[in-house]
């Protein structure tokens, strides 16, 4: 089974190989994919984000699930030392970084539920597969037709942050100027929630966001800095 839908502003591809699982559980998990972008985009004026940006909305009155993406942001500020921040000075609330892959990773959650053990769910290059392997390719940060590495997954998920698709659109909060000391991430980790978030807030950080990332208990790190140096921790699955 293979369904492609345009969600968040990106290509969404999921592929099962091993069970015919029903249209409706399919249906769902894009289903629940939408529901999170019109729930959490900080671009639609009317969603939860929006709302409580503006004043709307009160602790008390939000939502579990925007309850536990702020609880994520603020831990990976913590953690970062204020690199990562979604609320930067003179910008909205922007959970964004978080939210692709939390969200992503709970749509992976309803393949599994659904019945399904070996599938690839592709979130505009950031990947949940399980019972690979799954052979996933890094894009090169500078050449669009070329690949830095292939990866070898089994259970688990690959996120990249980088300066290829957007600019310099990632913002160090410590400075409130664009980071520029890596040009791209990769994040191997057992969800895609940490996998993206860690990218991203590793990316923040510059080129001590290596270092940081590797830190992260069951975190693989491949980066390439501004000055075209790649780094990759032991553990990295390369594909023979």
């Amino acid at each position: 089974m293979r369904r492609v839908e345009h969600v968040m502003g990106f290509p969404v591809s999921l592929r099962v190989d091993d069970a015919d699982i029903p249209e409706a559980a399919v249906d769902a998990v894009f289903a629940w994919l939408h529901e999170a972008d019109a729930r959490f985009s900080p671009f639609r004026t009317d969603s939860e984000v929006s709302r409580l940006d503006r004043g709307e909305l009160s602790g008390d009155a939000l939502s579990t699930d925007l309850r536990e993406v702020l609880d994520l942001c603020e831990h990976y500020r913590t953690a970062t030392g204020g690199a990562f921040d979604v609320r930067l000075p003179g910008r909205g609330l922007d959970p964004c970084a978080v939210v692709k892959g939390w969200s992503v990773q709970r749509a992976a959650e309803l393949v599994t539920a659904a019945g399904a053990e070996r599938f690839c769910l592709n979130a505009g290059g950031d990947v949940a597969a399980a019972d690979g392997p799954w052979r996933i390719g890094v894009r090169h940060p500078e050449l669009a037709d070329r690949l830095c590495t292939v990866l070898e997954i089994t259970d688990g998920a690959v996120a990249t942050s980088a300066r290829y698709e957007r600019g310099d659109h990632i913002v160090d909060g410590r400075t409130g100027r664009p980071a520029t000391g890596l040009l791209s991430m990769t994040i191997v980790a057992p969800t895609l929630t940490e996998a993206d978030s860690v990218a991203t807030a590793a990316f923040a950080m510059g080129r001590e966001g290596i270092e940081w990332a590797a830190s992260r208990e069951g975190c693989e790190v491949f980066a390439v800095d501004a000055e075209r140096r790649v780094f990759r921790t032991p553990g990295l699955p390369v594909a023979a």
